[in-house]
């Protein structure tokens, strides 16, 4: 057992757990604490049933599983759990892998958090960390809990993916954190809506010390939401425009990295691997051999003289319009689950867009396009009764030499699980309608 096990193992001995959530994070969290005390009661609670052979744990499932929190020490939760309205009981610890893992391990830990660019930031660190011959692992919201790593070589880099959820319980920063921007998001998931949820993303800059390094959008004032003076990190605040030469230079030629935004995600991995001494050379080789990433900016095909993209993962407006700008877009689909978001501004930035169609999905899609219609904007709008209608749209109005765009500007658990769902869908749909069944 590792050095780290043996904390942990220390931690979890003598207190009463309660695993809350048993998607992929919770039960890799069952199966590492499993491993580490074989015999240990534990206590597993979700909404949905569970399936689990173990005469040693409590199974809590129903409607009221949240209703049992006072009866245990420590509540190892999963960041898919909405803690809106919930009262913690006193006496009782609310944590989360992410914290755990940050606190008892020896990795040097790059956490990356913000609204949009978590991901393609993440991978870009982690891609420069291998060219200059790093140990790394890549984790977190990701896709691979970060307890799944827990016993790599501690000489190793973490590069952690951090989402809102994961920050909330973390009293632990890491070493480098990286924040690349703030916008409205999961107001559904917080006390106190935007407020909470900005609290919540910076846990990754609020604990760290004087040896630590913060990474963040010098275009944004972070002095709205926390007293910059108070952050004890060396501060490195990132501008596009101030190594512009150096980064026209080093994206150049990556069709994969299109637009202001992906620029600015390669400055902020750039700033992270350098904190580390990583040269130049290998952050370039990492930039050139970067391949994208699914659901953003994706570049799904060229058919009839049109380009399609699958940018679902845009759920925000700030990120729909940074997809417009980077692209010469025929057709923008929008649309997916009302969340409460203003969509005035963003109605008034497309309508005053060179965008020749909107087409717009249930629900929001109706409402955006209604907003643009009042503005007299010259755009078509068209609007879809699915995806597969949209599509047909598309194929039918998008001019040659233009870009069919689905950047949606909002959820999409309406008609789908997610947004994976939901751009697989549409990138299915333009290979059947447009491509290889056209």
């Amino acid at each position: 057992m590792s050095r780290t096990s043996d904390r942990f193992k220390a931690y979890f001995e003598n207190k009463k757990i309660l695993i809350l959530g048993f998607g992929k994070e919770g039960r890799s969290s069952y199966e590492f604490i499993r491993k580490i005390l074989p015999e240990k009661p534990l206590a597993i609670a979700d909404m949905k049933d569970i399936e689990l052979k173990d005469d040693k744990v409590r199974l809590i499932t129903g409607e009221d599983y949240l209703s049992h929190l006072s009866e245990f020490d420590l509540v190892l939760k999963s960041p898919g759990i909405p803690f809106k309205g919930v009262k913690i009981p006193e006496g009782v610890e609310i944590t989360c892998q992410t914290d755990l893992f940050l606190r008892f391990s020896d990795f040097t830990a790059i956490g990356i958090t913000g609204t949009k660019g978590k991901t393609t930031t993440s991978t870009l660190i982690y891609s420069m960390l291998r060219e200059a011959g790093f140990d790394a692992c890549l984790i977190g919201n990701i896709g691979v809990p970060v307890f799944e790593d827990i016993d790599m070589a501690q000489s190793a880099v973490a590069v952690i993916e951090l989402s809102s959820h994961q920050l909330q319980f973390t009293r632990t920063s890491p070493h480098i954190a990286v924040l690349t921007n703030i916008y409205e998001e999961h107001l559904d998931h917080y006390d106190g809506g935007f407020a909470g949820y900005v609290s919540a993303k910076l846990n990754i800059v609020r604990h760290q010390t004087e040896n630590d390094c913060f990474i963040y959008n010098g275009e944004q004032d972070l002095n709205e939401y926390i007293d910059m003076s108070d952050v004890k990190s060396r501060k490195i605040p990132v501008k596009s425009l101030s190594d512009e030469e150096f980064l026209n230079n080093l994206t150049k030629g990556n069709p994969h990295l299109k637009g202001r935004h992906n620029l600015h995600d390669v400055l902020f991995a750039a700033n992270a691997v350098r904190c580390l001494g990583v040269s130049d050379e290998a952050i370039k080789r990492a930039v050139d051999n970067f391949q994208g990433i699914e659901h953003r900016m994706e570049f799904v095909g060229s058919f009839d003289g049109v380009d399609y993209y699958n940018d679902c993962i845009a759920t925000i407006p700030k990120a729909v319009l940074s997809a417009v700008e980077a692209l010469d877009v025929g057709s923008l689909i929008i649309g997916g689950l009302d969340r409460g978001l203003d969509y005035t501004e963003f109605a008034k930035a497309l309508a005053e867009s060179s965008i020749d169609n909107l087409i717009c999905l249930p629900d929001t899609g109706y409402t955006i396009g209604r907003l643009v219609d009042s503005l007299g904007a010259k755009t078509r709008i068209i609007y879809a009764k699915d995806m597969e209608d949209a599509v047909r749209q598309a194929k039918l109005y998008t001019p040659k030499g233009k870009a069919c765009l689905l950047s949606p500007a909002a959820a999409s658990y309406n008609l789908y699980k997610g947004f994976e769902e939901k751009g697989r869908h549409y990138k299915k749909l333009v290979m059947e309608i447009c491509g290889l069944g056209a």
